[in-house]
């Protein structure tokens, strides 16, 4: 399956929290965000716990579960925000899902390019 590097930024790291905090970010550093962040993408735990959230469980769509345990994800402190190079094979839906959970609206796409 192709590979797509995503190139983001957390223009304000504090606030890059989404909206239920037992799925949001956690970290402050951005060895921490990039460490989430892959963890999210390479396994389900993060969906299965979002899932959990939900009234009916069963009703989440299925495809949002999908994982690549070769996703990776590099974090960088630069001045006062965060950048972040993740790398995944998974579609753009699940990757922005993941990262809505975990960053609410509080991130910035900035290029997209062939992994």
């Amino acid at each position: 399956m192709a590979r797509t590097r995503y190139y983001l930024r957390l223009p304000e790291p504090a606030l890059a929290r989404g909206n239920d905090p037992t799925l949001a970010f956690r970290s402050d550093s951005a060895e921490g965000f990039a460490e989430e962040f892959q963890s999210a993408l390479r396994t389900a735990s993060l969906f299965t716990r979002w899932q959990a959230t939900l009234e009916d469980p069963d009703d989440a769509d299925a495809s949002l579960g999908a994982i690549d345990p070769d996703a990776t994800v590099i974090g960088t402190q630069t001045d006062l925000h965060v950048d972040l190079v993740a790398t995944t094979s998974l579609p753009g839906a699940v990757f922005k899902q993941r990262l809505r959970l975990l960053a609410g609206s509080h991130w910035q796409l900035r290029d997209v390019t062939a992994g």
